[in-house]
């Protein structure tokens, strides 16, 4: 063995699992007594020193007070921590050269090192390994594509910032500016996303480690690496489905955003897979294996080159793509929408429209103005905005028991953000339709459960085919969102016409805010160009009840009975009591 495989042995990256093949079964990576220990004093260290810079990043001022006082700003004191360090130092290359000998004499790093080595040559060897990331060489990059590169962006500006070429509001709102940016720079970042903690990861390293090897070895997975224009790298997770076998939804790609706590290996990617959907998962910056931080600017560009790497390396077209988010991935989701308007659809689930009330309704009212300021100065995710500047097919789902998106835990229904979101979306696509006058339906509609929105449905005797008649006209008519039409609409018409577009928008799942979607539950957006082309994909959009119409309708036409409603309701009530 060469100087060269000692030095990639005592440098080189953990390795953590070998994969299911043909000819072997999977298996945990078993390191010898010497590599274990050592490695175990290096993660110690690693962990102290990270903490410690951590600390001394926001607390220098007393710490430079306390050597001060102490002495050691003298030189004897300086020599003091010289040593101190350089014990440190010997240590830690001492142990890193025991772990180093260890893996020498494991076959099976030194078969992940020579797979490491090849990995640009024959990336199916290192696709068998699952080791640090880092290591991992970039598959694709932003710029990979040339026509990306000088692609204009739609964004929405931060809202706080509007004054901010007034010198005098500058100096009035400086001291506000400065308290926000600590509290930001300290603890509020890792409360918008604790999934971003190094000691939140390493708690639930496990479960990522099994859900990757689920993932790999079940699905047939394939890991990628991919570089963003800000230079962070991002984890991603392929699942494909369109071979000749699978089933016809595996031709649609579903592309997932994860919440502030979610990653690929463990969240809502489970629901389009065993949907038998094509998948594509990916780790926020800062999340696993993606480096970065999760601020606005590195979202959009992580969920940016995502897409990129979607269309360009896999070969899906837009039109065959759906964004599907959960909780605060609505953000990333809905910015990709806006600047990929030809996508098939938008998938919200759990999620709000505005994050600075959600926030604010968390913390203890006496800090209020900071909060607001502060949030919306570094996190401005309007999720109503960047959806409404989207014209495609949208599908929201409510968790009817939220207690995270909820303002008001005595009301969860009624102060569920989803609720203001569905509106916004809504009076934005049909402004004339859902006007001052007839919105009271559409917040009694949102006010309620499943029962009580089959009540007031009955109780105004929706026609869907009415409907339909009158929103294919529009559609007839070359109309794009927000829609001219409904302005010739009478308001017993307007108030049937909020409740079909209600129902065909949103969908309530009764449970609460973490518990999965279920497969049988995930479903494709509701197309408004679609209206009375196409019935059964009119129909493959879930009923929860039937109106008049459906009473009336024939078999193969209607999928919304009294029976089906109460089958429905009773699945949800199942699913919350799992």
């Amino acid at each position: 063995m060469g100087i060269g495989w000692i030095l990639k042995c005592i440098s080189g990256p953990r390795l953590y699992r070998i994969y299911k093949t043909n000819t072997s079964q999977g298996k945990l990576y078993e390191p010898n007594c010497l590599e274990a220990y050592s490695d175990n004093i290096i993660r110690s260290l690693g962990y102290a020193l990270s903490f410690a810079w951590s600390l001394a990043a926001f607390t220098s001022p007393v710490i430079a007070y306390v050597l001060y006082r102490r002495g050691f700003c003298t030189l004897e004191g300086f020599y003091y921590l010289s040593r101190l360090a350089s014990v440190v130092v010997v240590v830690w290359v001492g142990t890193l050269c025991l772990r180093g000998m260890g893996r020498c004499a494991n076959r099976d790093y030194l078969k992940f090192i020579a797979a490491l080595d090849e990995a640009q040559k024959n990336r199916a060897a290192l696709c068998a390994f699952d080791g640090d990331f880092d290591a991992w060489p970039v598959d694709f990059s932003w710029n990979d594509v040339e026509s990306s590169k000088d692609k204009p962006r739609v964004v929405v500006a931060p809202r706080s910032r509007s004054n901010s070429g007034v010198f005098l509001v500058l100096v009035r709102d400086l001291p506000l500016r400065f308290v926000g940016y600590l509290c930001i720079h300290s603890f509020g970042r890792h409360m918008m996303y604790p999934g971003a903690v190094k000691l939140f990861q390493a708690a639930i390293g496990p479960m990522l480690l099994e859900g990757r090897a689920k993932l790999m070895e079940q699905h047939q997975a394939r890991r990628y690496k991919l570089a963003t224009r800000d230079g962070n790298f991002i984890d991603t997770v392929f699942v494909d489905r369109r071979g000749a076998n699978e089933a016809p939804q595996g031709r649609t790609l579903v592309v997932c955003c994860e919440g502030n706590a979610g990653f690929y290996e463990v969240g809502i990617t489970a629901t389009p897979i065993d949907a038998q959907y094509s998948v594509l998962g990916w780790n926020h910056p800062g999340f696993a294996g993606s480096t970065g931080l999760p601020f606005p600017a590195q979202e959009q560009n992580a969920i940016d080159v995502v897409m990129q790497f979607a269309i360009y390396r896999l070969g899906f077209t837009p039109d065959n793509i759906i964004l599907y988010a959960w909780s605060i991935g609505a953000y990333t989701a809905s910015w990709c929408a806006m600047n990929y308007p030809e996508i098939k659809g938008l998938i919200l689930d759990a999620t709000f429209d505005d994050v600075v009330p959600l926030a604010a309704s968390k913390m203890p009212g006496s800090i209020g103005p900071i909060v607001v300021r502060t949030v919306a100065d570094y996190f401005n995710l309007n999720n109503a905005e960047q959806t409404n500047r989207y014209s495609g097919p949208i599908l929201m789902y409510r968790r009817t028991n939220d207690e995270i998106i909820s303002t008001d835990i005595n009301n969860r229904l009624g102060s569920n953000r989803v609720n203001d979101l569905v509106t916004k979306v809504l009076r934005h696509r049909f402004p004339a339709v859902i006007t001052d006058e007839s919105a009271w339906v559409l917040a009694e509609w949102l006010s309620g459960d499943r029962s009580h929105q089959k009540i007031l449905y009955e109780e105004q005797q929706v026609d869907d085919a009415e409907c339909e008649r009158w929103l294919r006209k529009a559609v007839d008519a070359g109309d794009s969102y927000p829609l001219d039409f409904g302005a010739q609409l009478t308001s017993e018409q307007k108030v049937k016409l909020i409740l079909y577009l209600a129902r065909r928008h949103l969908f309530d799942f009764n449970s609460t805010h973490c518990v999965p979607l279920p497969a049988a539950k995930f479903q494709e957006p509701w197309d408004i160009r679609r209206v009375g082309k196409d019935a059964s994909s009119q129909d493959s959009l879930e009923r929860p009840f039937g109106g008049r119409a459906a009473l009336e309708e024939t078999t193969t036409r209607s999928s919304s009975s009294e029976s089906d409603f109460c089958q429905l309701d009773q699945e949800s009530c199942d699913t919350e009591g799992n």
